[in-house]
């Protein structure tokens, strides 16, 4: 079993009803993990530098993965840290 270092909590874990339809569960599991760890999967540098410095400032943090079938999600902790969202881009 490999251990997670997580870097910021998750807060309430939620999902819009497409995305949870659209991303097998354990797909969502394994991103969650990546994303608690600050592997931010498929964003920009700049993303990655201004999650990284939100990590410091309390603010917003978002990665991008793709699921195995090509879905495209996202996954949204709010600054406060009181709640995660996955979602599809299109759903934002």
């Amino acid at each position: 079993m490999t251990l997670t270092i997580r870097r910021f909590r998750l807060g309430r874990i939620v999902g819009t009803p497409g995305c949870l339809e659209a991303v097998d569960e354990r797909e969502i599991l394994l991103a969650l993990r990546w994303h608690v760890a600050g592997n931010w999967g498929d964003i920009s540098e700049e993303d990655k530098a201004a999650n990284e410095e939100a990590l410091k400032n309390g603010g917003r943090l978002l990665s991008a993965y793709r699921a195995h079938e090509g879905v495209r999600f996202w996954v949204i902790t709010e600054a406060d840290r009181s709640v995660t969202t996955l979602l599809l881009p299109e759903e934002y």
